[in-house]
């Protein structure tokens, strides 16, 4: 069986960069596909790949991780930095992280339009 779990942004944003990682990983680790509404800072998606490695043994094979961030195609220097203020503020709610075991998830695919998250599971008639 395939399980997702959807972590709202109002449920990380008040954690430090350590209890965010804990958090996803201890999902990931019970073998769920991890929908987090936002991103992560580029420093904590780094600590969590480390932390990851570390973790890493014969029932854990790390992860796969994508971030799905809308393109912001208006070029107005002002509305760049004004978003940029109220990000560095609220934290970064655009987009979405998805982060997966590499035990189920074999490739997380994106483009423009869609997302595709392949898995080594089959979802057919048992």
């Amino acid at each position: 069986m395939l399980a997702l779990q959807f972590i709202p942004f109002r449920e990380i944003e008040y954690l430090n960069s350590a209890k965010r990682i804990n958090m996803i990983l201890k999902v990931v680790k019970d073998e769920r596909i991890v929908l987090l509404e936002g991103r992560l800072k580029p420093h904590e998606e780094a600590e969590l790949i480390r932390k990851t490695m570390e973790e890493i043994d014969e029932r854990f094979r790390g992860i796969e991780l994508s971030v799905i961030h809308p393109e912001n195609k208006d070029d107005l220097l002002f509305r760049r930095i004004k978003t940029s203020v109220i990000n560095a503020i609220l934290g970064d709610r655009k987009g979405f992280t998805i982060v997966g075991p590499a035990s189920v998830v074999k490739e997380i695919k994106k483009d423009p339009d869609k997302i595709q998250v392949l898995t080594g599971i089959s979802l057919g008639d048992d």
